[in-house]
């Protein structure tokens, strides 16, 4: 099995800060697809954000992550059971969950001996939801400076599996019954330059060269996009999500 890859848990706080939020209309898609709603994995769940908005809608929510440090900073829940497992290989029993949700997590994971445990542990009919969000869209012409910053700067410091996200995940293989959903959905939030400052510091690609050349890159990346935001100033952001939905009829 692949070894385990933890990433996120050295800058947990700033993840669980920044991390884009998912919108309620993308949940509200995902949920149609369930006609029951007893009980859901959330695979990955870092610190809880899906499990925590899954929770007010399945009886009972089970949320796993590799990293400790990560599911400390996740907030109790009472039908919310966090849990220290790997994704290919858990406790749970077979054929227990309704909706097995997975998300901008799946690229870390062995992909076969996770479809295994799927297919063990859902029931019958359940829906498998994978998805992930794109590099961030902003205006144009800081578009181009992000670009090159994620490409070239920090391009080399990504861990071998970033490339899933850039094949919005068509390179992770899918061996279910694939449902696309109606539309095609974003995440849209206003972020000021701080904001975006923190969001750049909890990418994975920003630690790995910080421990490496013993500086941050980010510093250069903000004081290149200062000229184009004007001070207190938001600007909207927009990251588009992209989906492996399935159903697991075995």
């Amino acid at each position: 099995m692949k070894k385990i890859i933890d990433n996120f848990s050295t800058q947990a706080k700033t993840y669980k800060k920044y991390r884009p939020v998912y919108p309620k209309t993308f949940y509200d898609a995902l949920l149609n697809l369930t006609d029951n709603k007893d009980a859901c994995w959330d695979c990955g769940t870092g610190n809880g954000q899906v499990a925590s908005v899954l929770s007010k809608y399945f009886k009972t929510v089970s949320a796993t992550d590799i990293s400790d440090t990560q599911l400390q900073q996740a907030v109790p829940i009472e039908n919310v059971r966090y849990s220290q497992q790997r994704a290919e290989e858990t406790n749970f029993k077979s054929n227990t969950f309704d909706l097995i949700t997975v998300a901008q997590a799946a690229h870390w994971f062995d992909f076969d001996a996770f479809y295994n445990e799927v297919n063990r542990v859902a029931k019958k009919n359940a829906i498998l939801a994978i998805w992930g969000y794109e590099l961030l869209y902003i205006t144009p012409e800081i578009d181009a400076i992000i670009n090159t910053f994620y490409t070239e700067i920090v391009g080399p410091y990504w861990s071998f599996e970033r490339k899933h996200i850039d094949t919005h995940y068509d390179s992770i293989g899918f061996p279910f019954t694939e449902i696309k959903l109606a539309k095609d959905y974003e995440i849209k939030t206003e972020l000021s330059l701080s904001d975006l400052e923190g969001y750049f510091n909890s990418w994975s690609s920003v630690q790995n060269y910080i421990r490496q050349k013993k500086e941050n890159p980010v510093n250069q990346l903000i004081n290149e996009i200062r000229p184009l935001w004007e001070q207190n100033e938001t600007k909207i952001v927009s990251y588009p999500l992209f989906t492996k939905i399935g159903k697991i009829t075995r």
